[in-house]
């Protein structure tokens, strides 16, 4: 499946960071779906397969972005999705929490739109 047949799944539970996220990938012909829960985050990896990476939101309600990552590592239908982690904690060691949680890569809020579209190009 060439990269551009992938969908990018947006996991984060706020609209704006959605719409933001929705609108730098639309931007560059991406397919992309988007969810507020990392719940249903989980559901539309287990029934679209299409899905070849995954911007997670760390800080969410509920069940936050580093349990579902380990959910999706320890998982046999799709342990291998890249997990890009987005997230508004900038602090020291934020980066390596997100790495041993199992994300591929790691970037910042506010999104350094060319840092984002790097790492999609590498792990997509």
């Amino acid at each position: 499946m060439d990269k551009k047949e992938k969908t990018i799944l947006i996991v984060d539970d706020d609209n704006r960071n959605i719409f933001a996220l929705e609108l730098t990938l639309k931007a560059r012909k991406y397919r992309y779906v988007s969810c507020t829960t990392a719940a249903e985050g989980l559901q539309i990896l287990r029934t679209n397969k299409t899905i070849g990476l995954v911007l997670m939101d760390m800080m969410m309600a509920e069940l936050d972005g580093y349990e579902t990552i380990r959910i999706i590592r320890a998982s046999t239908e799709y342990p291998d999705v890249p997990v890009i982690a987005v997230t508004a904690n900038a602090m020291s060691g934020d980066r390596e929490k997100c790495l041993e949680a199992g994300a591929n890569g790691y970037i910042s809020k506010p999104i350094n739109v060319d840092q984002l579209l790097d790492m999609i190009e590498k792990w997509l």
